[in-house]
């Protein structure tokens, strides 16, 4: 299933599950599609152009064509780019339901919170594997120790704690920061100047899996040349 919805646009639902179920060479034709507009909950839309759908209901389609033939292995490019936070939850409910089915999903996606989802978990950049295994692994893996602060004028903060040897990187997560280090030492002594202000607030905290990702892309060398 491709990140962009390929199928086809001026055929309706019901058409283009009807196509791919030819291509396959599918016998019985009409329950398979039956029983794939009731799972995916596309029954009552069937009659609806594929071009007038949204993005999330695109998406449903698309999985419905995947899952015509009852394939052993689905690949997932990306599927929930563009969706709506309701339609992604309503995807991942039916990605579970189908993995807890015995079928075997493997997954692309930027999202670090879709990520933690997963059984199995493998960091990729630039042709090159970079970290693999749960989601628990890969962060006690990483050693990275990771402190949340919030308060005053944390823009003009960030590129100063930066800057700082122990620091290896600063994300803005809403009204916080988290700022990471590989070595617990040296990262308290890179912040103390700032954790006895009394305009900022420190906690310590676990290592999230988008903190590991950003540092794992950091460290990684571009192979274009």
């Amino acid at each position: 299933m491709t990140q962009r919805f390929s199928l086809y646009e001026d055929l309706s639902i019901q058409e283009n599950l009807n196509f791919v179920a030819r291509v396959y060479g599918m016998r019985d034709r009409r329950r398979v599609i039956h029983a794939a507009l009731e799972r995916l909950g596309l029954a009552q839309r069937r009659e609806q152009l594929a071009g007038t759908l949204s993005g999330g209901w695109k998406q449903r389609l698309a999985l419905a064509a995947c899952l015509l033939h009852n394939p052993q292995l689905l690949l997932l490019d990306e599927p929930t780019a563009g969706v709506d936070p309701k339609a992604r939850r309503d995807f991942w409910d039916q990605i579970h339901t189908l993995a807890g089915e015995g079928l075997t999903v493997l997954v692309s996606t930027h999202y670090m919170d879709e990520a933690e989802r997963c059984h199995r978990l493998a960091y990729l950049a630039y042709g090159r594997l970079l970290a693999q295994g749960t989601a628990e692994e890969i962060v006690r893996a990483s050693r990275l120790h990771t402190w949340a602060v919030s308060g005053a004028a944390l823009n003009s903060l960030a590129p100063q704690l930066r800057a700082r040897p122990g620091v290896s990187t600063v994300v803005p997560f809403g009204t916080t920061l988290h700022v990471s280090g590989p070595d617990a030492g040296a990262l308290e002594q890179a912040i103390a100047p700032e954790r006895a202000r009394d305009d900022l607030h420190w906690t310590p905290i676990e290592a999230s899996l988008e903190d590991v990702f950003v540092k794992l892309m950091d460290d990684a060398t571009d192979n274009y040349s």
